[in-house]
């Protein structure tokens, strides 16, 4: 009897857990739900219901407002059935879609964190989805009706797929012999079991919502070309197909809609994070200086990738996918707070890089500091507190107004990254690597990681 009650109480409590959590997610989108109110999903679902009923997808223009939509022929297939759908179910459908794919985000980006520090995953996982419905990119992406979750999920999947094709070469480095004497498995389960796929996530993000493919880039400057050319592949495939069904507006989106820095709203609305924006508020424009924002973009898209391609060189696939999402929200023409979600690794990766620093340095040493990772710690409360803030709507106050602007800008340039937390590059001791293009934080590794 004891055994049966120990047994049954971890199962009982698991349950109640799930539960509770099951709960909090569905008091959160109905909270969030009233607050935004699907806007964006219901200039969505107009342009669709227009389109559907014979008239151009990219013609449509919300009353009131003026607005039309700037979904890709892919996204609006997608989205397609939420135009003969109320806009609740609707948008409760794209929600509870987005609160998975953040599930299955956070536990490929926050499991492995626990794993190294000897934490059970499922409560720190849980802890993190918590704080994660707090934030504004989430909040925003939720209570608009917007894709960006899912989005932010493809991109975080193909991590796994990179960490898996490392882990295989890693073993066949090690144990050739084994590796050739062993039966080959099946080819779908050797595709998986090999990361294979790797890229596909983003090739899929990026033909539903084109920013994705700064990650495309970032494969080619680290030489991850199998990845590479599987995104560039998978997101042609997908524009293939909405070639074939909506031939028409494909051929509006690419002759005339992908052109236009101002498909997404107003450059210079206050919401607009991007440098474009931030540049047409200093100037008092409704458009930004090209010249001067595309020279600035592409010093940023230089430090960005080449930070993620160090970051990549020292073992942290991780920080270097979340340098990319951060060049690509800053650069962007028009980046609203949905498009912010690589903010949320942010903090992980500065929580992280804290206690490794601490767990490194527990005896006191002449010269060193006496809270070492105090520094770190402090910036990801201050990361976190303005994600859930969100004080961009003091216009009178420049920096408040352009505040995430300015955190991107600052994060692409300083954000430390963990030799050795994430690889999904060999490990092997008697393989050479390249060393990285900027030498690793100073900063000692946690025993186990």
């Amino acid at each position: 009897m004891p055994a049966m009650r120990s047994s049954v109480r971890p199962t009982t409590s698991r349950s109640l857990v799930v539960g509770l959590a099951c709960i909090g997610i569905l008091a959160a989108i109905t909270t969030i739900a009233q607050r935004y109110g699907f806007s964006s999903l219901a200039v969505d679902r107009g342009a669709l219901a227009s389109w559907l009923a014979g008239d151009g997808l990219y013609a449509y223009r919300a009353a009131g407002s003026q607005l039309g939509t700037a979904l890709p022929p892919p996204a609006a297939l997608l989205v397609a059935p939420a135009a003969v759908l109320p806009l609740a179910v609707a948008g409760w459908a794209l929600a509870l879609a987005g609160v998975a794919a953040l599930s299955l985000a956070l536990i490929v980006l926050a499991g492995p964190v626990a794993r190294r520090y000897g934490r059970r995953r499922w409560p720190v996982v849980l802890a993190a989805g918590a704080l994660a419905l707090t934030v504004e990119p989430v909040r925003a992406a939720l209570g608009l009706g917007t894709l960006d979750l899912l989005a932010f999920g493809l991109v975080t999947a193909d991590i796994v797929g990179l960490r898996r094709g490392a882990w295989a070469l890693r073993r066949a480095r090690w144990w050739p012999r084994r590796q050739a004497a062993a039966a080959p498995p099946p080819r779908l389960r050797r595709i998986w079991a090999e990361g294979r796929w790797a890229g596909a996530g983003i090739g899929l993000a990026t033909a539903l919502t084109v920013s994705p493919v700064f990650f495309i880039a970032y494969l080619a400057v680290t030489k991850q070309w199998r990845a590479a050319l599987t995104a560039i592949g998978t997101t042609l495939t997908v524009a293939a197909g909405a070639l074939l069904l909506a031939p028409h507006e494909t051929a509006a989106w690419v002759g005339e809609v992908l052109w236009r820095i101002d498909r997404s709203g107003p450059i210079d609305a206050p919401a607009n994070q991007s440098l474009a924006g931030v540049l047409a508020r200093l100037y008092d424009s409704a458009s930004t200086p090209l010249l001067l924002w595309l020279s600035f973009a592409m010093l940023l898209v230089a430090v960005g990738l080449i930070r993620a391609r160090s970051a990549h060189a020292d073992g942290d696939e991780v920080t270097a996918f979340t340098l990319v999402g951060l060049t690509a929200a800053i650069v962007g023409p028009v980046t609203g707070t949905q498009e912010l979600m690589w903010m949320l690794p942010v903090v992980l990766i500065l929580v992280d890089a804290a206690a490794r620093r601490q767990a490194s340095a527990r005896r006191p040493l002449p010269g060193r500091p006496r809270h070492p990772g105090a520094g770190l710690a402090a910036a990801a409360v201050l990361t976190y507190l303005l994600v859930v803030l969100a004080p961009m709507g003091n216009l009178t106050d420049p920096l408040s107004g352009n505040s995430y602007a300015l955190a991107l800008i600052v994060l692409v340039n300083t954000l430390p990254w963990r030799p050795g937390a994430a690889p999904a590059v060999p490990s092997d001791p008697w393989v050479t690597r390249r060393p990285a293009a900027i030498p690793p934080p100073r900063e000692p590794l946690v025993r186990g990681s």
